[in-house]
């Protein structure tokens, strides 16, 4: 979502990129792997200068989704799909169902080795209209009988992995009366501010969105401009709005013991992974992070286990969190290298089933 973050090395499967039809907006789907299975990743619906920066979005984005997913240990791959707003533009209902009838007929051309879903931007309902055009979408409304919305799962695994990360900082789990700053108060990141400040937490927030201080309010947690977040001290500042958040200018300022957010790619390079250990600041890895809403969908879709057994499932988020903080400190590299290995001992473990 930004044009400065790095495009990473093209080892697509496929991509498509086609003007829709009935909606004239930029879209593109980005298939990154199918190793592990049929991809999924969500739908982002977001304003972009020049659609070759939404192209790249969806590049960097179903990388990372081939992580996400490989990590999490679902028999999935990665992708992606990007809608492109030009600057300033507002769709009305009428372009917005016909935006996403188009991102329908775009994931169908990928004969169901693309399954999509709601992301940053996009609905439920909005996934209903994409099932007008296939049946390669997950998360429809539950009214409907779909699973619904997947920021509660995501913000419970964020949860936990924050929890994950205070034991490794502080010596406790227990969020009460500890310092935690979160940037981006979206669907996962309000979610995640509500049950933190109800247990005890001494929050500070921002977000982009000046209508958001109301929930601080309600919250008791101190507002900071935008910008100016990572300069508060903090025991966990958690990045939950937009990638490429983390800079080195950033990372050299940032006041806090460690990272740990569901921002999608929220170093602005992979070299920041280095820059905060060399700081001291321990970094819980986003795709495993805020792998909570894909393991949700995935095994919805799939019927695998009952709801209350897939929770568990998003709330071991946690525990892999720890095994790759361990495995970081016997093998005296970053949290980051360390989960990079656990998804790709994954996907090699794949590729051999699928050559095999």
């Amino acid at each position: 979502m930004s044009a400065t973050l790095p495009l990473p090395d093209f080892r697509h499967e496929r991509v498509e990129t086609v003007t829709g039809r009935r909606s004239g907006l930029f879209i593109a789907v980005a298939l990154h792997s199918s190793v592990l299975g049929s991809a999924l990743g969500g739908a982002r619906l977001w304003s972009y200068p020049h659609w070759s920066d939404a192209l790249g979005d969806a590049l960097r984005l179903s990388a990372a989704m081939t992580l996400k997913n490989a990590a999490a240990g679902l028999d999935a791959g990665g992708g992606k799909s990007v809608i492109a707003l030009p600057p300033g533009t507002q769709l009305d209902a009428e372009r917005r169902r016909a935006a996403f009838l188009d991102l329908g007929d775009a994931v169908e051309s990928l004969g169901g080795l693309y399954r999509t879903a709601e992301d940053v931007g996009s609905t439920t309902e909005d996934m209903l209209t994409v099932s007008e055009r296939t049946s390669h979408v997950v998360g429809l409304p539950e009214a409907g009988g779909g699973s619904g919305e997947p920021a509660g799962p995501t913000s419970l695994g964020v949860y936990e992995s924050l929890r994950a990360t205070l034991e490794r900082v502080t010596g406790s789990s227990d969020v009460a009366g500890r310092r935690i700053t979160i940037s981006g108060l979206g669907q996962v990141g309000s979610r995640l501010a509500v049950r933190l400040s109800a247990e005890g937490a001494k929050l500070t927030v921002t977000d982009v969105k000046p209508a958001k201080r109301d929930l601080a309010a309600q919250l008791d947690a101190a507002w900071i401009a935008p910008g100016e977040e990572h300069l508060v001290s903090a025991d966990v500042f958690v990045p939950a709005g937009i990638g490429g958040l983390l800079t080195d200018e950033v990372i050299d300022a940032l006041d806090a013991k460690a990272v740990c957010g569901p921002a999608n790619n929220p170093l602005a390079d992979h070299s920041g992974a280095d820059r905060l250990a060399g700081r001291g600041i321990l970094y819980a890895p986003d795709f495993v992070v805020n792998a909570g809403g894909v393991i949700y969908l995935d095994l919805e879709a799939k019927q695998l286990g009952t709801r209350e057994e897939i929770m568990d499932r998003v709330a071991a988020i946690g525990d892999t969190v720890r095994r790759i903080f361990d495995e970081a400190e016997t093998r005296r590299v970053t949290p980051l290298e360390a989960a990079e290995g656990l998804a790709a001992e994954r996907l090699a473990a794949g590729a051999h089933v699928f050559a095999g």
